[in-house]
């Protein structure tokens, strides 16, 4: 495999896909803390508390109306979101991932889409766009594209939810290391032991927010005790 460094962000970007595709089977073992994953009774118990309590921000924060979700990967997410929108657009660049989605929602109310979110752009607007642990899979190059598409996808009095990885070894599967501080890239392994280079940059709640200011966004980003950020808000012109 290519030094990561030397890896040109087109092709990062299509073995990012190539992976998240391929691990789509095993892709809730990483939530539910299975396998590879499991970390010990007390930190998979932290684990669950905080990914509750993330989940009661987001009740509170209420996607209502017409929602999209970026990213929505098997489904543990367009299920919770699906109980308040009056319309659900779930979007994902793996028909691996919306297979299960489909499966597991099984909600006919809900459109799906096959995209490249880096290509992707809306035809509507939206009230609410929802993306969980997708923020952290976009390159800094593309950092700013992504929220001026978020921003596209909004009505005037739009809103945005998402949610990431805190920095935690532990988050992680136990035959994974977290880059180094300044890089944004990571090696990740499947259970048969192949090899992906994807994208990986953790965001500090503090920074990240001061910098979607910048852009012209009202967002206000918590973290939990140990896994998990996340935020909601909106365009600064509409907050």
């Amino acid at each position: 495999m290519s030094d990561e460094s030397r890896i040109p962000t087109d092709a990062l970007l299509v073995e990012q896909g190539d992976y998240y595709r391929q691990r789509a089977p095993e892709y809730e073992d990483w939530w539910f803390r299975r396998d590879r994953y499991n970390r010990g009774q007390e930190a998979n118990a932290r684990w669950f508390a905080e990914a509750a309590e993330v989940m009661a921000a987001l009740e509170r924060f209420g996607p209502r109306g017409k929602v999209l979700e970026l990213a929505c990967g098997t489904g543990i997410w367009t299920r919770e979101l699906a109980r308040s929108a009056r319309r659900l657009t779930a979007i994902d660049g793996s028909e691996e991932m919306l297979a299960l989605n489909r499966a597991k929602v099984e909600d006919p109310t809900v459109e799906y889409i096959h995209a490249d979110l880096f290509q992707w752009e809306p035809a509507e607007t939206y009230d609410v766009c929802f993306f969980g642990f997708w923020l952290s899979h976009v390159p800094e190059v593309r950092f700013e594209p992504f929220w001026e598409m978020v921003r596209r996808a909004l009505e005037p009095e739009g809103r945005v939810f998402f949610l990431d990885s805190a920095r935690n070894e532990r988050a992680s599967a136990i035959d994974h290391k977290l880059p180094e501080a300044g890089e944004e890239t990571m090696l990740r392994r499947l259970k048969n032991g192949e090899e992906f280079q994807i994208v990986k940059r953790f965001h500090e709640p503090e920074s990240l927010q001061d910098r979607l200011a910048g852009l012209g966004w009202s967002v206000q980003v918590k973290s939990t005790p140990e896994y998990f950020i996340y935020g909601g808000g909106s365009p600064a012109a509409s907050a």
